[in-house]
């Protein structure tokens, strides 16, 4: 399958299954990749920040996408995070992919050392270059420390480096100046990754949402890009904040032992775990599991949300 351009509705950052033993649970992704196409998803992004990619041997992640591509067999497109440190290294993941049958990669900027504009964008112009599959920008600030401009995004868009954006910095006013600017490249998908203003985004022309809890509710997801789309914006009001409120899941977790990442990935498994999606709700290492009544409370969000 080619990548539609632009990329359009709802993308869910797949969560990635483990083991007890921290292996790839692949009868649980296959679950998991039925359980969001039966949601009406219109693709699906692998290894990114939701799928725990950070946390994953390159052979777990090359397993990932050989497994997710091979089970939706071209009915959509699915795109693969190549998330590493350097330019050498994101190529190795890029082409990994591509041989796995990605139909597009997703990288964020280079990160450790401080990176100049300048040399962000001569990372993207050499991923593109070498890449047999269109490439995504990844805007991750709180991970990656670095910004990508709003200027920079449509400079790149425009000489066809860069077939899209997944947004999730948080700056919803850069977010606005890359649609505004891409309304003159057609071809370019403008994506968002927040849960939360799904139908702002949308009202600004966003082309698509990557939004984690879409794991979780995938149905809901779905429907609020449809009533967004039909103008409908009164239902999708609603809908968002049902949303929202179930969105209060990823706090679940104790800040004083552990981080966010543990929080909000923990209780979106626990949750997956608790529909009877996948079979064990661990996380990678280092992360720190959620506690007997944190789970608990994951069960109340989605009681209150209508999901069990």
């Amino acid at each position: 399958m080619s990548l539609p351009a632009p990329l359009t509705g709802v993308v869910p950052p797949v969560c990635t299954p483990l083991t007890p033993d921290r292996e790839v649970d692949v009868p649980s992704l296959l679950r998991l990749v039925d359980h969001l196409t039966a949601g009406g998803v219109h693709g699906l992004f692998v290894l990114g920040s939701t799928s725990e990619a950070a946390y994953l041997t390159d052979r777990q992640r090359r397993l990932v996408v050989e497994t997710v591509v091979g089970h939706v067999g071209g009915r959509l497109p699915v795109l693969a995070g190549a998330i590493d440190m350097t330019t050498p290294r994101v190529l190795d993941h890029v082409a990994s992919a591509a041989a796995a049958g990605a139909d597009a990669v997703v990288a964020t900027a280079p990160f450790y050392t401080a990176t100049h504009p300048a040399e962000i964008a001569r990372h993207y112009r050499l991923l593109a270059e070498r890449s047999p599959v269109p490439v995504l920008a990844y805007d991750l600030p709180r991970s990656v420390h670095s910004k990508l401009s709003a200027g920079l995004v449509l400079e790149l868009a425009a000489d066809g480096t860069l077939a899209g954006l997944k947004d999730s910095s948080g700056d919803l006013g850069g977010f606005r100046e890359v649609v505004v600017g891409a309304r003159s490249l057609p071809g370019f998908s403008v994506l968002t990754g927040s849960e939360v203003v799904v139908d702002a985004a949308l009202a600004m022309g966003a082309d698509g949402v990557v939004p984690g809890l879409a794991n979780v509710d995938p149905h809901g997801y779905v429907r609020l890009y449809r009533l967004c789309r039909a103008g409908d914006m009164g239902l999708a009001r609603a809908e968002q904040e049902r949303l929202c409120a179930l969105f209060g899941l990823v706090g679940v977790g104790d800040s004083a032992r552990m981080g966010g990442s543990s929080s909000a990935l923990g209780a979106f498994k626990a949750a997956l775990h608790l529909r009877g999606v996948i079979d064990c709700p661990v996380t990678a290492e280092p992360q720190v599991p959620l506690a007997s009544h944190e789970v608990e409370c994951v069960a109340k969000y989605l009681a209150g949300a209508g999901l069990v």
